[in-house]
């Protein structure tokens, strides 16, 4: 299976010189690539391919104002066309927006591939590099394996970062359980569980919104492009990391406990980006980061031989009765409690709709059946009138 496993490391003057050179030489010649591809589709009406690309690429290394890409290696660079076309190719199939310009305020990184590093005695050697790179080893790599590819990324707030990329031939799918469960994510409690737990929302941005509110009040009135504003930059990027890493460490050890306790689990296929278009839950639903949840749960549930149940986002799970079937009409999310009409039930908003997605998750897993609710019932076509009026027809 390939995997990736991401480090921190600390370079030295030389090569923090050298990697940022090489970072940035990415950056100019991915925004040039991108610059002439529109520029001749607007133009001209047409396409450049990666292959033009990469021979204006060895065309732009003979100008004079652009002798500095052979400085660095030229395996990044190449690679940031072809992550180009990957752009372009995602954009056609309508899977991406059309590609955004790299910005160095943003980070960067370089990719690089066998030909451009060396891995020797379990350390990374890249090209035009003397020395190896000082990796913090905070988790050991799997016995016998070698990196196929290694990313260099600088992020926002001035840390280094390597992946390596590998192969890994173990199996560490657990051994099968008799447990599943259904999840209900939240706000308040960011996930509620078909055992009746609920598991809080840490809110990683509200507990520092005070100081970045005030990191990027004092960014706002520095003059740009003076070196007091880069200071106050990295102060807030800084912030704006922790923030991150904070979020993240506690999904991971969520999700990692929800795969070792569990054999199947069931969630909502929910669409969270049309869910941030309500500016009122925006920033709430930004913060729990449902979709990082999903794709964390997605990607174990592979490793370790689990199974992640998916059901349609139209199920009523919270409107549902979980003891009779009766489904209200209206259940606005300010009612937490309610009473079934039908069989007196009284039931908790979260805890009930987690019972109803582990319910619906067993006939999805078991048949394939589709639990989609018939949201407007159709009784025919509309066919035309004489005077241009949609008219039901006769039953």
């Amino acid at each position: 299976m390939e995997k990736a496993y991401r480090y921190r490391f600390y370079p030295t003057t030389e090569q923090q010189s050298l990697l940022r050179r090489t970072i940035g030489c990415v950056r100019l010649v991915f925004n040039r690539a991108l610059a002439t591809r529109t520029e001749a589709w607007y133009e001209r009406q047409e396409r450049v391919d990666y292959a033009q690309t990469s021979t204006m690429l060895t065309s732009w290394k003979k100008l004079e104002d652009l002798q500095f890409l052979n400085e660095v290696s030229c395996v990044p660079l190449q690679q940031g066309l072809r992550h180009l076309q990957t752009a372009f190719t995602n954009f056609f199939a309508g899977r991406a927006k059309y590609p955004n310009f790299k910005k160095k305020r943003s980070g960067g990184s370089a990719e690089f591939t066998k030909s451009a590093f060396k891995w020797k005695d379990g350390q990374v050697y890249l090209a035009k590099c003397q020395e190896s790179l000082p990796i913090k080893w905070s988790r050991q790599m799997p016995k016998g394996c070698e990196p196929t590819t290694i990313t260099v990324k600088v992020d926002p707030s001035g840390r280094w970062f390597v992946s390596l990329r590998i192969d890994d031939p173990t199996d560490q799918t657990m051994q099968p359980i008799d447990s599943a469960v259904g999840l209900d994510v939240g706000i308040s409690s960011l996930v509620t569980l078909s055992t009746g737990e609920k598991i809080a929302n840490p809110k990683a941005f509200d507990k520092h919104y005070q100081k970045l509110r005030k990191a990027q009040k004092s960014l706002s009135r520095k003059q740009k492009t003076s070196c007091n504003r880069d200071k106050a930059r990295l102060k807030a990027a800084r912030i704006q990391a922790k923030i991150s890493d904070s979020r993240k460490d506690h999904l991971h050890k969520l999700t990692t406990r929800l795969i070792r306790e569990n054999q199947t689990i069931v969630v909502e296929d929910l669409a969270v980006k049309n869910m941030v278009k309500n500016h009122k839950l925006a920033r709430a639903i930004s913060d729990a980061a449902w979709s990082e949840l999903v794709r964390q749960l997605e990607y174990k549930s592979n490793w370790y031989g689990r199974t992640l149940v998916k059901i349609d986002r139209w199920f009523p799970s919270s409107k549902r009765c979980g003891n009779c079937g009766h489904i209200v009409d209206k259940l606005p999310l300010s009612i937490r409690e309610w009473d079934c009409p039908n069989c007196g039930a009284h039931h908790d908003r979260d805890i009930n709709a987690s019972r109803n997605i582990l319910a619906v998750g067993h006939t999805v897993a078991v048949c394939g059946a589709n639990i989609r609710p018939d949201r407007h019932k159709s009784k025919g076509r509309l066919r035309k009138t004489s005077n241009g009026r949609k008219q039901k027809p006769e039953s």
